[in-house]
């Protein structure tokens, strides 16, 4: 029987145009200082959404929808949803806008046409979005996020970086100012992911449907491996990036675009680079935007109770963006500013979907034999308190 899939869907929410713009920014800004962060939310996110998926094997339901079960006051459950949408907004902002930056650098598109375009960058990948044709989009996804990992392993062996700074950064932990913060908190919010737990339990319940407690259990064990292996290989993407953006810009300039991070790349490392770099990110864009268009799906059926059209789902997630976006790129905005706002509001959001998972999956009369060990709700509950550390400290500075 096999199991695979899952993992390499949400692997995107390590390596989506969100983590191109804080890791650059923080990688151009500060060198290697917040390598450390990059590993620690690969980390967090990691043990979540192994949480996620073995609660949808579990128990049969998607997180949203135990939410909408042991929680159906309206007056609470129709707040929690529009909180929930305001994550998956800003979640599908930085997809969309990763596919508009790319379009416009690789092919020269004019911004307000390739955004446009990017409207309607994966209508064709969702007709697969069936239940008989999804696993192929689980194969097109494993092209996806090869193309993401072998660029970067191609950008890496073109800008040599320092494997001692690398090692150490990686360690030891540098938080020296405001706006290292502000990235810490934005690199946290672009690696855990709102959307991503949400979508995790859905992707595994639809796996375990009508399976036996055996086969469960079996189910369970290739859970755990595909999050570990395929979660660690995107965690290293994760930090490719940054460690990409440190060697290449730290010594010459702080990069403040992904515009410039393009235009920087080239008389620096040359044109293929250049171009390497973009074509990961136009994957990305894409890849991202099909994850999020199938979270905000689940999100919106599992805590109101009804089904939802994914092309109706779809038009509304665009058009919310579609018209700020362009609202910005007619002001002059810098996207990648934009980008990097979004992933601290993700961040701040966090919550909502960590404590109800915590306290569900450490539930015995909910998850059986399934439910966590003590060791894994300490863990969680310390990464839990992590976050919600740097999210309070942040906004008290911001005061």
């Amino acid at each position: 029987m096999g199991y695979t899939g899952p993992a390499i869907l949400v692997s995107m929410a390590y390596m989506d145009p969100g983590n191109y713009g804080t890791d650059i920014q923080a990688g151009s800004s500060f060198n290697y200082d917040l390598l450390w962060i990059v590993w620690l939310s690969s980390g967090m996110a990691m043990l979540l959404q192994y949480l996620s998926g073995k609660l949808g094997i579990s128990t049969g339901f998607t997180l949203p929808e135990l939410i909408r079960k042991k929680f159906p006051s309206k007056y609470f459950i129709i707040p929690y949803w529009l909180g929930a949408e305001a994550a998956s907004a800003a979640t599908d902002l930085a997809e969309y806008l990763g596919t508009v930056i790319a379009l416009n650098l690789l092919f020269g598109i004019p911004m307000i046409y390739a955004a446009i375009i990017g409207a309607v960058d994966t209508v064709l990948i969702l007709a697969l979005a069936t239940q008989r044709k999804f696993h192929l989009i689980e194969r097109l996804f494993i092209v996806f996020v090869s193309i993401i990992g072998f660029g970067y392993i191609y950008e890496l062996f073109v800008v040599s970086p320092d494997p001692y700074l690398v090692v150490y950064h990686s360690f030891v932990p540098s938080l020296t100012t405001s706006n290292s913060l502000f990235l810490v908190v934005g690199i946290i919010g672009a690696t855990v992911m709102p959307h991503a737990l949400f979508l995790h339990s859905w992707l595994t319940k639809n796996k375990s449907e009508n399976k036996s407690i055996l086969e469960k259990r079996r189910l369970r064990k290739y859970h755990l491996l595909e999050i570990i292996l395929l979660l660690t290989m995107a965690g290293f993407v994760n930090a490719a990036i940054l460690i990409m953006a440190a060697a290449a810009f730290y010594p010459h300039s702080t990069v403040s675009s992904i515009s410039e991070a393009y235009r920087t790349l080239i008389p620096l490392f040359g044109t293929i680079s250049g171009i390497v770099f973009v074509f990961t990110l136009l994957s990305s864009g894409i890849a991202s935007s099909v994850v999020g268009t199938l979270a905000g799906q689940v999100i919106m059926e599992g805590l109101l109770g009804k089904k939802v059209n994914v092309w109706f789902r779809r038009f509304v997630t665009r058009f919310i963006n579609v018209i700020p976006t362009t609202i910005a790129i007619f002001l002059g905005i810098d996207p990648l500013n934009i980008l990097v706002y979004s992933q601290v509001i993700l961040s701040i959001m966090l919550p909502l979907p960590m404590i109800p998972l915590i306290i569900f999956t450490r539930d015995r009369n909910l998850m059986g034999e399934f439910v966590n060990r003590r060791i894994t709700n300490l863990l969680a509950l310390l990464f839990v308190g992590i976050i919600i550390v740097f999210n309070s400290y942040l906004l008290i500075a911001a005061i």
